[in-house]
């Protein structure tokens, strides 16, 4: 018969008891826990470890998968990203010194414009009253050649000056009048032009000197961008790109504008001149000598009905 020491028994009885509980509790099966609202707590995820050897605790998913940590820093973030508000005057100190002679650009235009909308009004290149009166008495042959060059000269209109040249060569054949017109025309035209080039210019300069402080702007910005060794910094690079564009915004604010002011002025001077013309035909008609002979046979003729 074998014998054993007492502390034999006890180990052996120690790991039979032991081995029996973990497989009971291996084979019981386990009760899910519950929280607060209802719902099954799920097992906490072990921490991961990232390249650093730092610990990154997995965010907690809810039962639709998304995460239970709401966004907190978003507003405050968003609000840290708003562009800032600045003064007309700081984005003009912004732009550079091409920003001078925009603005010289834009103030010129401005006079000339006005200069040339209380010049080129209707009423005073071609007031009505002046040109109905002057072709019912040239029409009717009721006043003579000093009496009209008087009219013409009271009155000081552009469309008196085309009359008085037509009225200067009363009773000289029709070709030798047509031709006095066509020279005050040209003069006149001339007039009625003046600074319309310049604001052509402006419309056409605008643009270039924008587009050359822009270039100054990126050569400047990227050289203190190499010379701050702020690589890997983008919103440097942003900061000077917007400034240097700053110019090429202000060129164009005002070369369209002057484009569009130049093709308004020039379309009334083109209307303007084609009434004249009209107009100073008629009076070539009246002060010529075939005109003045048509004129007598006329009155002859009403005489004799009479």
């Amino acid at each position: 018969m074998i014998r054993f020491s007492s502390p034999v028994w006890l180990f052996a009885l120690i790991v039979i008891g032991g081995s029996t509980h973990i497989a009971e509790a291996q084979s019981r099966p386990q009760i899910p826990q519950f929280n607060s609202f209802g719902n099954p707590e799920l097992p906490q995820a072990p921490p991961v470890v990232n390249q650093n050897n730092d610990p990154i605790r997995i965010a907690s998913l809810n039962n639709n998968g998304a995460s239970a940590e709401p966004a907190a820093e978003e507003p405050a973030a968003a609000e840290s990203q708003a562009i800032p508000m600045r003064s007309l005057l700081q984005i003009f100190h912004d732009g550079g010194i091409l920003m001078y002679p925009i603005a010289g650009c834009s103030f010129v235009l401005f006079a000339f414009a006005l200069e040339r909308a209380l010049y080129l009004r209707r009423g005073r290149v071609i007031p009505r009253p002046f040109v109905k009166r002057a072709m019912e008495v040239l029409e009717q042959q009721q006043i003579d050649r000093e009496e009209a060059l008087a009219l013409c000269e009271e009155n000081g209109s552009p469309i008196a000056e085309l009359f008085s040249s037509a009225i200067k060569k009363w009773g000289r054949p029709c070709v030798e009048v047509e031709q006095a017109v066509l020279d005050c025309g040209e003069r006149i035209s001339t007039s009625l032009r003046r600074y319309l080039r310049v604001m052509n210019a402006i419309s056409n300069v605008s643009p270039l000197l924008g587009l050359l402080g822009t270039v100054l702007g990126m050569i400047e910005a990227f050289n203190a961008i190499a010379s701050a060794d702020a690589m890997g910094r983008p919103e440097l690079l942003a900061s000077g790109i917007s400034q240097a564009l700053l110019t090429t915004a202000a060129g164009l604010v005002v070369a369209i504008p002057a484009y569009l002011i130049y093709m308004f002025y020039l379309g009334r001077v083109d209307r303007l001149i084609i009434e004249m013309d009209q107009l100073s035909q008629q009076v070539v008609d009246y002060v010529s000598a075939e005109g003045l002979q048509e004129a007598g046979k006329a009155r002859r003729s009403r005489a004799k009905a009479a």
